[in-house]
């Protein structure tokens, strides 16, 4: 019976491997390297790159700027409504991507909620970069801030009482002591939420556009080239070494930095 339930478990994990792999196979089974490196040459693509890097880094980094301290205090403190927040971070994951496009249209486009505000400052958001950036930080917010909720409270409490205790200001304790015990779900985290914002599609469309060289990202890059399918299946495997080498490089960074000062710290003298 053991062996049995091995062996459903050994297919149920190949089958799951086949179906997301295949797909990714094929891609770079039609397209050749040759034909895959060409496409950086085109203009367009070059311009959805840019775009898509630029936009996606400065999203990325306000999320993690906001969100990392938010999940800590959420993590951290127990208060009334504090489902309901919860429950209000993880809502846009279960929205549709043209929701997410049109709710973003609503709040900030000319006749939205905030459109007044912005006309009356002198300035529009929507089919802008600007708009770019809200749209991906808008989808990939949740995915930071869950995944980050979670890797702070995997952190044992008594850790960071111990440290209250020795004297370290709040401040201290969350930027020395919770910060470096949670960065292996802390980098986990940053790097599903940035692939997910990399390949940002329907909300971007609606609310930003796609103007090649301002809000034209690989995504839309994509889609633009459908009528070539040689070409969008080459920017398609494209974007996938793009996103594997993005996604590797987030997951083996806090590793590198877990190891390091694991390293510094048995090389530490002792008093």
């Amino acid at each position: 019976m053991r062996i049995a339930f091995g062996a459903l478990l050994g297919a149920a994990l190949a089958v799951a491997l086949a179906f997301l792999v295949l797909p990714l196979v094929a891609l770079f089974l039609h397209t050749s390297p040759g034909h895959l490196f060409a496409q950086l040459g085109d203009a367009q693509v070059r311009d959805a790159l840019v775009v898509s890097v630029k936009t996606s880094a400065i999203a990325h980094a306000l999320v993690l700027l906001v969100g990392t301290p938010a999940a800590y205090a959420l993590a951290r403190r127990r208060f009334r409504g504090r489902a309901l927040v919860l429950a209000l971070v993880e809502l846009p994951l279960v929205l549709p991507p043209a929701v997410a496009g049109i709710a973003l249209l609503a709040a900030f486009g000319r006749a939205g909620l905030l459109g007044g505000t912005f006309s009356a400052l002198g300035f529009s958001i929507p089919f802008t970069q600007t708009a770019v950036v809200l749209a991906v930080g808008f989808v990939e917010s949740p995915f930071s801030l869950r995944s980050a909720v979670a890797a702070f409270e995997s952190v044992d409490p008594a850790i960071l009482d111990a440290a209250r205790t020795l004297g370290a200001r709040p401040g201290r304790v969350f930027l020395r002591v919770a910060l470096p015990l949670a960065a292996g779900g802390l980098g986990a985290g940053s790097a599903l939420a940035l692939a997910r914002g990399l390949g940002e599609f329907g909300a971007t469309i609606i609310f930003a556009g796609s103007l090649q060289g301002v809000t034209q990202t690989l995504p839309l890059a994509i889609y633009a080239e459908l009528d070539h399918l040689d070409a969008a299946i080459a920017v398609g495997a494209l974007f996938v070494v793009v996103g594997a080498a993005v996604l590797l490089t987030l997951k083996l960074v806090p590793a590198w930095t877990a190891s390091t000062s694991n390293f510094a710290f048995r090389s530490a003298p002792s008093s």
